[in-house]
């Protein structure tokens, strides 16, 4: 079983651990440290038992804190995948008829004539301008 040496609030203790953990304890000592040190910085010198108890209890309070967190995100999480589940199973919307209104052929006809009546005017117009 692995023997370490964490350092809380400029002391040292001598802690075990199981084999592989090591990173584990390292990093939730150093968060108990941070806290120390905030209320090292704070009060001053304090007894070692006073200050480990305070550290907890601030870490434990923005545990509390977070866990609150996590709850209400796990309920909107909650709220949201019900919506989602609720939107796959509706019917999809009837599509949407668009119509498109169809030229008659007599008034393509008509067009067409006019058209070529208007080219013809207008080789009329560009021989008598050319003379």
């Amino acid at each position: 079983m692995p023997e370490l040496t964490i350092h809380i609030g400029g002391r040292g203790f001598e802690v075990s651990c199981q084999e592989g953990e090591e990173t584990f304890l390292q990093a939730a000592a150093k968060m108990l440290d941070d806290e120390a040190q905030v209320l090292s910085d704070q009060i001053g010198r304090m007894p070692e038992s006073r200050m480990l108890l305070m550290a907890g209890l601030m870490l434990a309070d923005k545990t509390a804190a977070t866990e609150e967190k996590v709850q209400a995100l796990e309920a909107k999480l909650a709220e949201v995948e019900s919506k989602l589940n609720e939107l796959r199973a509706a019917p999809l919307p009837e599509p949407e008829r668009i119509e498109v209104a169809v030229v008659p052929p007599s008034v393509t006809d008509t067009l067409a004539e006019l058209a070529a009546r208007a080219e013809a005017l207008a080789s009329v117009v560009e021989e008598k301008k050319a003379r």
